[in-house]
């Protein structure tokens, strides 16, 4: 009789123990047809250095998104485009083909695949940080921001950059000739090569993984970013000049590999898809503030800024219009040209 209720006991607890302590699900969360939710290791590289503002934006997103989940989703944000040997192309092709689950990357690097990325970075194109908000969550914003849909890539969030600045180890830069005979790093994009050419300068495209390299050791000049760029990767430690030039807008396009998506729970995509949304703004927010102390940093270690004037802004932007042929045939999309700048009022 011992041994029948002994038995009976035993079969008991290893029926709980199978159920998880008879509750069903361990880390107690069912998605919304009741089934147990699997615990998920999502790494999202990013290009820049933990210092850096899109490195924090990611954790921030990742705090959020496993938030959202219940803790079903658990983030590892990767810096220094380690994970794709700092080869943005390298890395789209990663996260399209599932090598990479996440990737969060300049818009602007995204139109060597799709052409009409480069629309955002229309020299000029956009006034200030709200017309670019607002565009990216307009219809024509969202239609372009989901392009990248047919390389295998969800867009779960389109966030802004601060406009971009020229650093330099000649001279302030306050008008296109200024840039006469300046050895330029810009990124692999035939747009920037357009424009900056036009200014008189002497590009030079290159993974951004050896530009600090190429200024120490003068076979560049300078290079144009937000400037969260140079104070986290201590560009003042090789440049002496800063300029507000305010050339160009771009958006950082997070993205994750479609079949990763698809295969998470429909709370899981919403958790991610909300975090996404939310990041947008606290973006904004966030670049506003610490573009100050980024700009501040650089000054007291010894870099020089200068804004450009109306009459200055204004020669920049006659180069670029004169451009405007040559840039609709790079984004080969009259429509989106079109409906971009009328948008912006500069049609």
């Amino acid at each position: 009789m011992k041994k029948r209720v002994l038995a009976a006991i035993m079969t008991a607890a290893m029926i709980c123990t199978g159920l998880a302590g008879c509750g069903g699900n361990a880390s107690g969360s069912t998605d919304a047809s009741g089934k147990a939710e699997k615990k998920t290791k999502i790494t999202i590289a990013v290009p820049d250095p933990e210092s850096s503002y899109i490195y924090q934006a990611a954790q921030e997103f990742a705090d959020r998104a496993s938030e959202y989940s219940d803790g079903t989703l658990e983030f590892t944000v990767s810096g220094n485009g380690s994970l794709y040997g700092g080869d943005t192309a390298a890395g789209i092709k990663q996260l399209s083909a599932g090598s990479l689950q996440m990737l969060i990357l300049a818009s602007s690097v995204y139109a060597s695949f799709e052409p009409g990325y480069n629309v955002i970075s229309v020299p000029y194109m956009f006034d200030d940080q709200q017309q670019l908000l607002d565009y990216l969550n307009s219809d024509t914003g969202k239609e372009l921001m989901n392009r990248v849909s047919d390389m295998g890539i969800t867009t779960v969030g389109s966030w802004t950059r601060s406009f971009r600045k020229i650093t330099n180890s000649k001279n302030p830069v306050s008008k296109p000739e200024d840039l006469k005979g300046m050895v330029l790093r810009v990124p692999n994009n035939a747009l920037y090569v357009e424009f900056f050419g036009a200014c008189g300068a002497v590009t030079t495209p290159m993974n951004f993984s050896e530009v600090y390299n190429a200024l120490q050791l003068n076979t560049l000049d300078g290079q144009e970013n937000p400037v969260d760029v140079p104070f986290s990767n201590k560009f003042y430690e090789v440049q002496k000049y800063i300029s507000g030039t305010d050339h160009m807008a771009d958006a950082w396009l997070v993205g994750i590999n479609s079949e990763v998506f698809k295969g998470l729970s429909e709370k899981q995509q919403d958790a991610i898809t909300k975090a996404g949304e939310e990041v947008q703004q606290w973006n904004v927010d966030f670049m506003e503030k610490e573009d100050e102390t980024a700009l501040q940093t650089l000054l007291d270690n010894g870099m020089e800024y200068n804004d450009i004037s109306d009459e200055g802004r204004e020669e920049f932007v006659k180069v670029s219009q004169s451009c405007y042929d040559k840039f609709k045939e790079l984004i080969d999309d009259d429509e989106l040209f079109d409906a971009t700048a009328e948008f912006c009022g500069k049609n």
